[in-house]
């Protein structure tokens, strides 16, 4: 079996350094331009670069999105922008529209081209057809099942597959609910996850049709594929992707950290069962919705949706970044993100910092006072930890 790439989103640059840091082997972002997702950062031409240049030192890859279905009136500048993301040496672009693919092969023979899911990729005569166009990687469909997979997983082409993260009630992600109830066009950038709002309903002559203090949605519950990912592994899938630029650092640094503890376990040959039950229990530690298997298993019945809520509730807290140690005293600066009290039980996880607890005795708040409480994001405290922990280090609340 081959070694899968793990490959993670990213907002912005914070974000990407923590994916990379945690264990991304490639990182995918969207640019200011053509690109989904409008309300995440997204990142200057300038900021790629550094990106680039980031991933790169650390044997990292990064892929721009430039996934738009594109109106007439959004072509202008398409060609400058793909040559400026070539020049600056990004991986490869991620491209829903076969036109922007052209362009991107047209313009550059090094820069990769990768097919969105938005295309829905689903059988082995579609890749053909792509592989002729000079597509380098096809992001299969989400509603792929596991034997799909199989039967398309022997062809040439490099072959995608999403393993966690938000999933879209509409085929492969191409809204159209966001466009009709708010003119917001999910396929130019600007979902309104219409899907996850809360709505009332009523038969045809109006009388409601469920309890009224249970409003109705219509959301997706998460992916989640741990239970399957031998067996993508064991089918040579070349990348398997994370969903959620628009997520935290927290959030990638715990989905990340334990994808890629998972897959090295798998590929060592490390009790499955147990991998498997610790990749989920840290999984949890991040997720405010509940998850199922996607198609992987089967086509999502009633138990694949959030009919009538929308989250679960996070069942840990991040609360701050490591920045400095000294072994001597015991004291770590760090970077406050969310309020915490002395008394507090803590875990401190890392990518080489293995989930160690700890109960918050001694707090110094940036004006060198000895505190019981800090509370204001981002103040430099220093705090007692009776281990050692290192720069990037998250801290967490556990909860009892």
């Amino acid at each position: 079996m081959k070694r899968p790439e793990l490959l993670a989103p990213a907002g912005d640059l914070a974000r990407l350094k923590t994916a990379v840091h945690f264990g991304a082997d490639a990182v995918y972002i969207g640019g200011k331009k053509f690109s989904l997702r409008s309300r995440a950062s997204n990142f200057e031409l300038s900021d790629i670069e550094e990106g680039v240049k980031y991933a790169h030192a650390h044997r990292a890859k990064l892929y721009v999105t430039v996934n738009m279905i594109p109106h007439q009136e959004d072509l202008d500048g398409l060609h400058e922008y793909l040559k400026a993301l070539d020049d600056i040496k990004v991986d490869a672009v991620i491209v829903a529209s076969l036109h922007i693919a052209k362009v991107a092969r047209q313009i550059s023979q090094r820069m990769e081209v990768h097919l969105s899911t938005q295309q829905s990729s689903a059988n082995v005569e579609t890749l053909n057809f792509y592989q002729q166009l000079g597509i380098d990687r096809v992001v299969l469909a989400r509603e792929c099942s596991l034997t799909d997979i199989e039967q398309i997983s022997h062809h040439p082409m490099a072959i995608e597959v999403f393993i966690h993260g938000g999933m879209c009630v509409n085929v492969s992600g191409r809204c159209t609910l966001s466009n009709y109830m708010t003119l917001r066009d999910a396929n130019r950038g600007g979902c309104a996850q219409s899907c996850r709002w809360k709505y009332m309903c009523f038969d045809q002559n109006d009388r409601p049709v469920h309890d009224e203090n249970i409003l109705f949605s219509m959301s997706s519950k998460d992916l989640n594929a741990t239970t399957v990912l031998s067996e993508l592994i064991r089918l040579n899938i070349s990348s398997l992707k994370i969903e959620g630029r628009m997520k935290s650092e927290y959030y990638l640094a715990t989905v990340v950290g334990a994808y890629r503890r998972l897959i090295d376990d798998l590929l060592n040959g490390v009790n499955e069962q147990e991998s498997l039950r610790r990749c989920n229990l840290e999984l949890a530690k991040a997720e405010n919705r509940e998850t199922f298997p996607g198609f992987f298993l089967s086509k999502p019945m009633a138990e694949g949706h959030l009919y009538d809520k929308n989250g679960s509730g996070i069942t840990q807290e991040f609360l701050a970044t490591v920045l400095t140690y000294e072994p001597a005293t015991q004291m770590a600066t760090v970077e406050v993100r969310n309020h915490f009290s002395k008394g507090w039980l803590c875990e401190v996880f890392g990518p080489t910092t293995d989930h160690k607890q700890f109960t918050m005795t001694e707090i110094i708040n940036s004006e060198n006072i000895v505190t019981e409480r800090v509370y204001k994001p981002m103040e430099i405290v220093t705090i007692k930890i009776p281990f050692e922990v290192k720069p990037e280090d998250f801290i967490r609340k556990v909860r009892i």
